[in-house]
């Protein structure tokens, strides 16, 4: 945590989830440059910290680092009362922190200039022949990207409403879009926000994982590659959704990068880190009659389908 933070009332104070490296650090660099004062979070100090401070020598000014464990209920506490102590407010939470639920061979050569070569679906096709799906790496995705994230949220959501134009930020993905599962009746409950509850969505993330155990995805329903990361980024869309339509004051919206060169992707997308947050960062920046509960595909609003 930095020290004793000052700041005019009138400037906006974001925090942006995993911003140490890739698209989340692209998001703290642009909304900082743009005269928000950014909380930079990670879960690794020492990680996050540097960060901080390679922005800093890049001449970015504002912005300050907090640890924080999206999974860890006494992490989010803390970065809540620290927020509250140091600003009183929140307007606007990127959430940006995720995991795969994959894993690589760890000697798999993933030099960028070994995908030069290579269109944008000869680039996702090498990352479905090179991922394995073991359960535990399935457990952490939807215990990270959905319950992590939400938990997050909810923690922040006193804050967000003390601002004037609270704003929360998710950076989804395609892969989070309905069309991914194959089950009408899962596709059509997700899709039923007027109906759906967390309670069911709890259900439906447990269902998953107990058929993801038992081996029977396919026949269930669930998509079979990339699954557990499919499956908690279209519930995440589903409980944000329910919560744009339960907080009409705060704005609530997802937003699909793009298929960024990360660590996630293993250098293998088609988008500059750079590219892909400037998508991000365009929503978090929506005039303030835009809209809510919206999803956006590269910067446009498109379908949750």
């Amino acid at each position: 945590m930095e020290g004793a933070i000052s700041s005019p009332s009138n400037t906006r104070v974001a925090v942006v989830t995993g911003g140490n490296k890739g698209i989340g650090f692209e998001v703290c660099r642009q909304l900082a440059s743009g005269g928000v004062m950014v909380v930079l979070t990670a879960r690794d100090e020492t990680r996050g910290r540097e960060a901080v401070e390679k922005l800093k020598g890049l001449g970015v000014t504002g912005i300050f680092f907090h640890e924080l464990e999206i999974t860890d209920a006494s992490s989010i506490s803390t970065l809540a009362d620290f927020l509250k102590s140091s600003f009183g407010k929140l307007d606007i939470l990127v959430n940006n922190a995720a995991v795969g639920g994959v894993e690589y061979d760890q000697e798999l050569d993933t030099n960028e200039e070994k995908f030069g070569g290579l269109d944008f679906h000869q680039r996702v096709e090498w990352m479905l022949k090179n991922a394995q799906e073991p359960i535990g790496a399935a457990k952490k995705s939807v215990q990270t990207n959905y319950y992590g994230t939400k938990h997050v949220t909810e923690a922040l959501l006193p804050l967000l409403q003390s601002s004037s134009d609270g704003r929360i930020v998710n950076v989804s993905s395609d892969y989070g879009l309905l069309k991914h599962i194959s089950s009408e009746e899962v596709r059509q409950e997700l899709n039923d926000i007027n109906s759906l509850t967390e309670e069911r969505l709890d259900e439906m993330l447990n269902k998953f994982l107990k058929d993801f155990e038992a081996g029977v995805l396919g026949p269930q329903g669930w998509p079979t590659k990339f699954s557990a990361y499919k499956v908690a980024k279209a519930a995440m869309n589903a409980y944000f959704r329910i919560l744009a339509r339960r907080h009409l004051a705060v704005r609530v919206n997802c937003v699909h990068p793009g298929f960024v060169k990360t660590d996630m992707s293993m250098r293998s997308g088609v988008l500059t880190p750079e590219e892909g947050a400037r998508n991000v960062v365009k929503v978090a920046l929506l005039p303030d009659d835009g809209p809510t509960g919206a999803y956006f595909a590269k910067g446009e609003e498109a379908s949750f389908l």
